[in-house]
C-alpha cells in the first residue's frame, strides 16, 4: 500500500503556469469532436518521466498494470464541466484523492475504452447509453505501477448518478473553463527522502484538491484542446 507521507494541500505554490485560457468557442460539443477527429500536432506535457510525483519506485522487472479512466465532459446548457470522483479513504491507492472515474483493465475488457466505461458504470452508475466517446488522450504512467489511458467523452443531461460507496466518497464537477485556464494550475514541490524533488501539478477548486496523476492528465487534455 502506498501512503502519502505529506500533506499536498499544505505545499506552498511554486508557481503558476499561467497559459492563456482555452476560448470559449473551443468547448462546444461540435468543436470538440472535431478536434479528436482531426487531431493537430502537438506534444504532451512530462514531468519526472511521465510520473508528476512518483511515491514508490516500481519493482525492478514488474509489469505496469494497464488502467483507464473515463473523461467526462458534462455539457450543460450554461457551461461545459468535467465529472470526478473523491475516491474512498479506505482504498489502497490514492485514498481520499480527486480522480476521474476508473481502474485497472479487466482480461473481460475488449480495449481501454471499455474499461472505462464499465468501471465508470460502476463507479457512479454512468450509463453508456449516455456517453458519446470521442476520442482518447496519451497514455499517462503513475507512480503505483499504472499505465492509465485517459478516454474522453461527452455526457449529455439529465442523468443520474449514484456513487459506489466502496469506491467513491462524492462525486462532484468543476467548470471546464476553469480547468482549461492556465492561471488556475499551479506547481508544487517536495523533497523526498530518496533524495529527490517531486514536482506536481495542482488546480484547487473551492473545498477539492485536484492534484498528482489527475492534475497532469488535465493539463495534457488542455494543451491538447489549445494546440
Amino acid at each position: 500500500m502506498v501512503k502519502l507521507t505529506f500533506d499536498p494541500l499544505m505545499l506552498p505554490v511554486d508557481a503558476v503556469a499561467g497559459e492563456s485560457a482555452l476560448a470559449p468557442d473551443r468547448m462546444s460539443a461540435a468543436w470538440l469532436r472535431q478536434r479528436f477527429a482531426q487531431q493537430p500536432e502537438w506534444h504532451p506535457e512530462h514531468m519526472d518521466g511521465q510520473t508528476v510525483l512518483r511515491m514508490a519506485q516500481q519493482p525492478q522487472g514488474k509489469p505496469v498494470t494497464p488502467a483507464s479512466v473515463l473523461i467526462p465532459i458534462v455539457m450543460h446548457e450554461e457551461q461545459p464541466t468535467l465529472l470526478f470522483t473523491q475516491r474512498a479513504a479506505h482504498l489502497t491507492d490514492h485514498a481520499g484523492q480527486v480522480s476521474f472515474p476508473g481502474g485497472r483493465m479487466e482480461q473481460s475488457d475488449a480495449s481501454p475504452i471499455e474499461t472505462a466505461l464499465r468501471e465508470a458504470e460502476e463507479e457512479i452508475g454512468l450509463a453508456r447509453g449516455q456517453v458519446e466517446v470521442i476520442g482518447s488522450l496519451p497514455e499517462y504512467f503513475t507512480g503505483t505501477g499504472y499505465r492509465v489511458t485517459p478516454v474522453v467523452c461527452l455526457v449529455n443531461p439529465p442523468i443520474s448518478l449514484r456513487a459506489d460507496p466502496d469506491e467513491v466518497a462524492e462525486i462532484f464537477e468543476v467548470p471546464l473553463a476553469f480547468l482549461m485556464d492556465g492561471l488556475n494550475h499551479q506547481l508544487r514541490s517536495i523533497d523526498l527522502p530518496d533524495g529527490y524533488r517531486r514536482t506536481f501539478y495542482a488546480m484547487p477548486y473551492e473545498r477539492f484538491f485536484i492534484w498528482g496523476a489527475t492534475a497532469a492528465m488535465l493539463r495534457n487534455l488542455f494543451h491538447f484542446l489549445r494546440a
